[in-house]
This record gives structure tokens, C-alpha cells and sequence, in this order.
């Protein structure tokens, strides 16, 4: 069975008025995809900067991989590697340069540094990219670059705060797909706040946050299952046709879309009524609608509390 490689406790922190984490309790598993989500303000870059040493917690525990964050915060901080929703990079300084720098914080040797960031520049296609300045990188080669920094000490867990945000799919992708292998073939541990919500439901385990605390957690298929249903879309009907199904609908440009609990409802519904059924499409409940229920809020990107 997979250990806990983040346990954290009974978490509170406090801004004057405000408690931004409020007595929160949860674990992660060693090589999981982890969601955490919340809107902005929830609480989430809080509990990542306390999970990363960079804030003080009023109240609670914080254990890395059997480490207690009180005991040792810098073995804890060889244990991981964060990307922040704001670079860390230097502008000026070469990509090599930067994360040369970046592993003689963690006391690795030029040698071995340099064999590893040839390395992260062939996983993450940087390799023409090594003697530019940073500042002329488009965004979306900055942020493979902020990753590797992240990766550069072959951490157990890495951290990514909003990793993609305006990104374009096709470099979301590319960095997924990176990110993916060193999962299956490291077992390393990511740790995901993302208002994208087709990350989230790729995540092995999903826990979503509001005001400081806990409203929901489990896995996608768990999460969807308990707090959203199917939606059918039916064509070529008439509304008169939609309404014998007594459920809430709406009309949607050529269809009709009809809501039901679950997908067991739905089956029975086009079994009595198969002449309504001839043109349609059964859809599970997505990621967004599981927000929208656990929170009364759309999950929208930027900079978090």
C-alpha cells in the first residue's frame, strides 16, 4: 500500500481577521496526482507556502515524507520543488545560467549539474533555448523553464501552483505529457492547484477547499457520482415530447438537454420512452459542475490568497 508522503493536521492560519486555513486535516499518497482546488482566496497558496516553509502556521501539523516541518524544514525543502504562479527565474541570466544557480543552492557540482540540466532540456525540448536570456522567452517556454528549475534537485514531490495558466493547449500538453512519465517512472508526487478543470479530473484524488476549509474530497468518478448527475441531449423532438420525461430541461440551439440524477435514471427513462430516444447522447456530470454544487462558485485563474 502506498504511503502518505504529505500529512498534514488540524492546519490554521490567520491574517488579522481572516482565517485563510481553517483547521484543515488531509493526506497525500507517495506518486499521486493531487488536486487541490478552490477559488481565489480559498486558502490554497497558503497551505502551499506553509507546506513549502515560506510562511509560519499558527496551529496544526505538517509532516513530509515522515518529516515534521517544526523538526527539519531543510530536509523537508530537498524533498520538494515548487512552481509558483509567479516566475522565480532571473530575466537577465541565461536559461543555463539560471538553473545552474538554481542546483548550487542544493550544493550539486557544476559537473553534475550540467548533466542534469541536459537532462530536463532534452524532456522538456529547451536544448536551443540553454544561452538565451530569459526575457526572450515567450511565456510558454518560461514556464518549461520555471519547471525544470523546480525538478532540478530530483525532488520526491513537485508542487505546481497554477502550472498552465495561460498557456496554450498545445505546450499543456507537452508539459502533461513530461510530467507524466516522471510520474510512472519516479514515483513522484504532484501536488496541483489548477482552475483548469480537465486536469483536475485526471487527478488520482480531488479536495476541494472554500473559505479555509474542507467541502469536498475523493476521487473524480467519486466526486462526480455524489454531487452532480447525467445531463441527455435529445434531438429531433418536439418540447412536448420532453416534458413527458418530468425533468428539469433546457433547450440548447438543435436539442433539448434534459437533467437526471444518475445514469441508472437515465436508462430507464429511455427504455419507457423509446420513440423519444431515437437521437441522443448520455454526458456524466464534469469537474466544473462539481464545483459549482461543493461551492456555489465557477472556478476562475489568478493570483490566490
Amino acid at each position: 500500500m502506498d504511503k502518505n508522503i504529505i500529512e498534514i493536521e488540524h492546519l490554521s492560519k490567520q491574517f488579522q481577521d481572516i482565517k485563510a486555513v481553517d483547521d484543515l486535516s488531509f493526506c497525500v499518497k507517495e506518486g499521486e496526482l493531487f488536486a487541490f482546488l478552490g477559488v481565489n482566496g480559498a486558502g490554497k497558496s497558503t497551505t502551499i507556502h506553509i507546506l513549502c516553509g515560506e510562511l509560519k502556521k499558527d496551529a496544526g501539523s505538517v509532516c513530509v515524507d515522515g518529516i515534521n516541518i517544526d523538526e527539519n524544514l531543510n530536509d523537508i525543502k530537498t524533498k520538494i520543488g515548487v512552481v509558483f504562479q509567479s516566475s522565480l527565474l532571473d530575466q537577465v541570466l541565461s536559461v543555463y545560467d539560471n538553473l545552474e544557480s538554481r542546483a548550487a543552492l542544493y550544493g550539486i557540482t557544476k559537473e553534475k549539474a550540467k548533466k542534469r540540466i541536459e537532462e530536463l532540456a532534452k524532456m522538456f525540448d529547451f536544448q536551443n533555448l540553454l544561452k538565451r536570456p530569459l526575457q526572450q522567452l515567450s511565456g510558454g517556454q518560461k514556464r518549461r523553464i520555471d519547471i525544470a528549475r523546480a525538478l532540478i534537485h530530483q525532488p520526491k514531490i513537485l508542487i505546481l501552483d497554477e502550472p498552465t495558466t495561460g498557456l496554450d493547449p498545445q505546450t499543456r500538453k507537452r508539459i502533461w505529457n513530461v510530467l507524466s512519465i516522471l510520474r510512472q517512472k519516479q514515483k513522484m508526487t504532484i501536488f496541483l492547484t489548477t482552475h483548469y478543470m480537465e486536469e483536475a479530473a485526471d487527478a488520482d484524488y480531488v479536495l476541494i477547499i472554500d473559505n479555509g476549509k474542507i467541502k469536498a474530497k475523493g476521487t473524480p468518478l467519486t466526486l462526480k457520482n455524489t454531487y452532480t448527475g447525467d445531463y441527455i441531449t435529445i434531438y429531433n423532438s418536439l418540447e412536448e415530447n420532453i416534458k413527458k420525461l418530468g425533468y428539469k430541461y433546457k433547450k440548447i440551439k438543435d436539442a433539448y438537454r434534459v437533467y437526471v440524477p444518475n445514469t441508472q435514471k437515465a436508462t430507464e427513462l429511455i427504455i419507457q420512452y423509446p420513440n423519444i430516444f431515437v437521437d441522443y447522447e448520455i454526458t456524466k456530470g464534469q469537474m466544473d459542475d462539481v464545483f459549482l454544487s461543493v461551492t456555489g462558485k465557477e472556478l476562475n485563474g489568478g493570483e490566490t490568497l
